[in-house]
């Protein structure tokens, strides 16, 4: 029996163009080469990677002059765009785990996540099942069909099928999500987040789970409860984005930092360094995963298999989407 494969694999930690949908695909493409120059097989992106993160929302429940913006400068999937990037990971021969604004035909906002295969096709494509509160006030639930967030991404002879799927950001404290996402044995996990920063202590009025070790040991559960291992991917907000989301006097995002991308092993272990302190560093962060160490994780424990008790407990799931136009039978 051979052994399972070893695949290199870059995390990104980069601020985008802020609210800018052609200079952010730009970026991405820019990205998406050198991580293929180094020798990465897979690439990933943070949550709402394009066009950016709305940091305003944190600070005030409206600006209509700026959500408009935010709306034009969303990502169709079905677009120029997209095409574009799907074109560089056919031309680099790369999976590209994407995070972006998903704008619908009628103009809703959703929180996408696709995967691009090697290719250039998408293997899959999501919605965030519930926008974390402030979100909700501009982007819309996901449905039944985007419980499916798992894909099977073919890396060629020298590597074969893995499973990668993807969650974004607080999607990582919602047991059942979890539980269904392990049900589907993906080898990697993309785990999405804004930028996020320290914590102040104590005394901060921010809470810890929001925080940048917060969401770290988020990421680190997942990777023990699912061993898989995990990209734990976070975006950079330096001046320009404060600036442009107006964000100086809140409480959140006020400030330049939130670069805090890792990759986990499956027991949880960080393998990687911090790109810089202050998480105002923006680069790739490479790993080299050898699946044979899911394995022997799995032989431990594994959720599904034999450390489960299915006949005392069990998940029960809907996959089906309800509409608003429902055309009746003839």
């Amino acid at each position: 029996m051979s052994t399972p494969a070893t695949i290199r694999v870059a995390v990104t930690q980069a601020e985008p163009a802020w609210f800018d949908l052609q200079g952010t695909v730009e970026k991405t493409i820019k990205l998406i080469g050198e991580a293929a120059e180094g020798g990465a097989k897979l690439i990933a992106f943070p949550e709402i990677w394009i066009p950016g993160y709305p940091l305003w929302i944190w600070s005030r429940s409206m600006d209509p002059e700026l959500h408009t913006r935010y709306i034009l400068n969303s990502l169709k999937v079905d677009s120029p765009e997209m095409e574009r990037i799907k074109d560089a990971a056919k031309e680099h021969s790369i999976c590209v785990v994407l995070g972006f604004a998903e704008r619908s035909e009628s103009d809703s906002l959703y929180i996408g996540q696709a995967i691009i295969a090697p290719d250039g096709h998408i293997a899959m494509k999501r919605r965030k099942l519930k926008p974390t509160h402030m979100e909700r006030t501009i982007f819309g639930d996901g449905a039944g069909p985007d419980l499916s967030n798992v894909a099977d991404v073919d890396f060629g002879p020298s590597i074969g099928p893995i499973k990668v799927g993807v969650l974004a950001c607080w999607e990582h404290m919602q047991p059942l999500l979890k539980y269904h996402t392990f049900s589907q044995h993906e080898a990697i996990h993309v785990a999405m987040w804004p930028p996020i920063y320290p914590h102040g202590g104590v005394d901060d009025p921010v809470l810890y789970s929001m925080s940048a070790p917060g969401c770290l040991n988020l990421s680190q559960a997942y990777a023990i409860e699912g061993g898989t291992f995990v990209l734990h991917t976070t975006a950079v907000c330096g001046p320009q984005g404060v600036d442009v989301c107006r964000a100086k006097k809140g409480g959140m995002f006020s400030a330049s930092g939130g670069g805090n991308s890792a990759i986990l092993g499956p027991d949880g272990r960080r393998l990687t360094e911090d790109l810089d302190e202050g998480g105002e560093k923006e680069g790739l962060v490479f790993g080299e995963l050898e699946m044979v160490k899911k394995v022997g994780v799995k032989g431990f424990m594994d959720p599904l298999g034999h450390y489960s008790k299915p006949e005392l407990l069990w998940l029960g799931v809907n996959k089906g989407e309800k509409l608003c136009v429902v055309q009746d039978k003839d």
